[in-house]
């Protein structure tokens, strides 16, 4: 039954954008004869925003479907390619944007759409740990928060957001740390940014700044790998990659960023001919720049011409390398932009 108002009500409702890319909360299993087993994303932008309960009373959802694969197969030049769409529907007047997609690369897509978005309006970034087809699918409830946070004048300029299970976190530290479980999603050191609680977004912290990468979207993009070092590694791969053809390297260390001093030589022979970005292979705090002095500790390292990653871990340090190398920086600007994005980015209180 219409109430008195309500039309006032849905009239007032703010538009939102919604880019759905596939991934496990648009997957469900295939009735072909035949078909593979397990579940596959099908399900389209309208599909899934169909299957929300009281989404309509949020917002004017604008459903467009952008790619509907898993998020394994998603590259950053899909995500080149999605930041047009994202700006072409906020300068149709939507107040933000949530794109859903697969969990399995969240933490970098969201990373990179950051680095790559300028604007006020927010992009929030979900999907799902279970499938439609499982008891108590999560989909429906992240998309639900997802739009309400899109929706949030509170949240905009926090740049891009990742929800899911309820909380709400910057693409810069949000990292995935289960394989299955839906509260799989956290931000170590730090913790969400917010929350939402009975359909209404609280935005507790906010990041102090945030770094823009004005690229050229034709460019070709480097190639860049990651070297993870663990006890008794030998300089094997450090020297193939002298031999191949990438454009940088991403070193995980151990501990603070630390190489045993065998690698020392293959590191050098890098340094000659490509950028080296040092992180560590911890998972949480800052790869240390004044502490340890003997021969591939940090202070060694970074000496012999390592760029130091800050807090970033080896995946959003390696899309970093990419982006700063694709837009034309040289390594004293790369270095400068690992110093923004890696140390002076954190979130302070909320006034």
């Amino acid at each position: 039954m219409v109430q008195p108002g309500d039309g006032l009500a849905l009239r007032s409702r703010p538009t939102v954008g919604y880019v759905a890319l596939g991934g496990t909360i648009a997957s469900v299993p295939s009735e072909a004869p035949g078909a593979q087993p397990g579940v596959q994303p099908t399900l389209t932008a309208a599909d899934l925003a169909a299957g929300v309960p009281g989404l309509e009373a949020v917002a004017v959802l604008e459903a467009h479907t952008f790619r509907t694969i898993p998020s394994s197969a998603i590259t950053l030049r899909d995500l080149i390619e999605l930041v047009p769409v994202l700006l072409r529907v906020v300068e149709g007047g939507a107040a933000g944007v949530v794109v859903s997609q697969g969990t399995d690369t969240i933490e970098e897509v969201a990373f990179v759409l950051d680095l790559l978005w300028d604007r006020p309006e927010p992009v929030v970034v979900t999907g799902a740990m279970r499938n439609p087809s499982m008891a108590g699918p999560d989909g429906p409830a992240n998309l639900l928060a997802s739009v309400q946070v899109a929706a949030e004048p509170d949240a905009r300029d926090c740049g891009v957001l990742v929800c899911l299970n309820d909380e709400i976190h910057a693409a810069r530290f949000v990292h995935k740390s289960h394989t299955c479980s839906p509260s799989t999603f956290h931000s170590p050191g730090l913790g969400p940014l917010g929350w939402v609680a009975e359909g209404r977004p609280v935005i507790a912290l906010r990041p102090t700044r945030r770094a823009h990468v004005q690229l050229d979207w034709s460019v070709a993009l480097p190639r860049v790998p990651i070297v993870t070092l663990g006890l008794g590694a030998d300089a094997v791969l450090l020297e193939a990659l002298c031999d191949l053809e990438c454009d940088g390297v991403v070193i995980e260390g151990m501990g603070g960023g630390h190489v045993p001093a065998g690698l020392l030589p293959a590191v050098g022979d890098l340094l000659e001919r490509v950028p080296v970005v040092l992180t560590s292979r911890t998972g949480s705090g800052e790869v240390l720049a004044t502490t340890y002095g003997y021969p591939g500790g940090e202070i060694d390292l970074l000496d012999r011409g390592v760029i130091r990653a800050g807090a970033l871990d080896s995946l959003k340090a390696r899309l970093l390398l990419v982006l700063a190398m694709a837009s034309g920086c040289d390594r004293p600007a790369t270095r400068d932009l690992f110093a923004l994005v890696g140390t002076t980015t954190g979130p302070v209180a909320k006034a």
